[in-house]
């Protein structure tokens, strides 16, 4: 009997390890790429890192503009370089925040920073919340509700403090530093610590700094840097300077524009002299302070990124500004227990130095340790 050889071919031995390498390393092939599919879905669909930072919400305002995104000039005194813009108005919408208590603090200390004459001016109902001496806002000055680039801002501000503060040669806390805009800014008294306004101003600027790295400034907060001229302010053509740019806003008087028809309405144009303006132990009655902001903030509109004045301007009309009647804070001699870290721009006795009062309110500063700035 004749046997016919089987046609269909056989694996040896050495074939079929090699077949089960391969279905091996083919399995592991396609396990990878599925690991690489499911990751890439899960960052695009859930996106782990901080939205709101880095959402590309569209620039409305001056502070969607701002930041080290749009390459903005440093902050005065040196800033923690981040490609991160903590001044992206996507930040800062309240429709966002839960209306839980910690929610409900947040508006409420957004509303006493935007509208601070309404509950704490000196015509409020409550006798014992008329503890602002004006019927100025604290945005007035951290404009925009302390949310804009440059013009001393509160983002970030909750995780730097405690810090050294010249003016008390000591360490501060926030709730001084907020006080010290009650009672100088303001002319009022200060907030008690305990109290719910206090907390609720703590708490909104906390929200506004969430994310801002803990103990360092982010590019945006404080003033923009600034060359100081080395002469004498012009007070002549400060006054020039304001009759063309500032009168638009704050009248030729210098007294501002309310929002309404009552002073306890609150001003939408601070006044920049006079009964219900900043005192004299404010610090933007700081020459190079006011300078500054100035600079980077007006007229309105301006940024630091498109500013309008030029420094020589914005240093003359600063000096024009302060040389005017405003109120008086008493027992300003007890500022600077440390006279050596009075700032050079102080515009009140005692000095350190041999520099007449009138030089340190006016300048020039070049001789008087250039760079001696801060300290508030």
């Amino acid at each position: 009997m004749e046997i016919t050889p089987d046609p269909s071919p056989r694996l040896q031995p050495e074939d079929k390890q090699a077949f089960i390498k391969i279905a091996g390393l083919l399995t592991w092939v396609i396990a990878l790429m599925v690991l690489v599919v499911a990751v890439t879905a899960y960052i695009v669909v859930f996106n782990p890192k901080t939205p709101d930072l880095l959402a590309d919400a569209p620039a409305t305002t001056a502070a969607a503009a701002s930041g080290p995104a749009a390459g903005l000039p440093d902050v005065a005194g040196g800033a923690v370089g981040s490609k991160t813009n903590f001044f992206q108005p996507a930040r800062f919408v309240l429709d966002s925040v839960k209306p839980d208590p910690e929610g409900q603090l947040i508006r409420y200390g957004h509303e006493l920073i935007a509208h601070t004459a309404h509950y704490l001016g000196p015509q409020v109902a409550n006798p014992a919340l008329r503890l602002a001496g004006s019927n100025l806002a604290c945005q007035n000055c951290h404009l925009q509700a302390g949310q804009k680039a440059f013009s001393a801002p509160y983002v970030g501000i909750w995780g730097i403090y405690p810090t050294y503060k010249g003016r008390e040669d000591a360490i501060s806390t926030l709730e001084d530093r907020i006080n010290g805009c009650m009672t100088r800014s303001l002319n009022g008294r200060p907030l008690p610590v305990d109290g719910k306004e206090m907390k609720a101003i703590i708490t909104y600027m906390k929200w506004l700094g969430r994310q801002v790295p803990v103990g360092e400034k982010v590019k945006g907060q404080g003033f923009v840097k600034f060359t100081m001229p080395n002469r004498e302010a012009n007070l002549g053509q400060g006054k020039i300077v304001f009759a063309q740019q500032c009168t638009s806003c704050h009248g030729a008087n210098g007294q501002g524009r309310l929002n309404g028809t009552l002073a306890a309405d609150g001003y939408q144009y601070p006044p920049l002299w006079g009964p219900d303006s900043y005192n004299d132990g404010a610090g933007m009655h700081r020459l190079q302070t006011a300078a500054r902001f100035i600079k980077a903030n007006m007229p309105f509109g301006a940024t630091a990124e498109h500013s309008i004045l030029t420094d020589d301007a914005a240093y003359d009309v600063a000096a024009y500004i302060n040389s005017l009647p405003r109120p008086r804070m008493a027992h300003l001699e007890k500022d600077y227990p440390n006279l050596k870290k009075k700032p050079a721009d102080c515009p009140y006795p005692p000095y350190a130095d041999r520099f007449t009062q009138h030089q340190h309110q006016f300048g020039p500063y070049a001789a008087m340790e250039a760079g001696k700035k801060g300290g508030e």
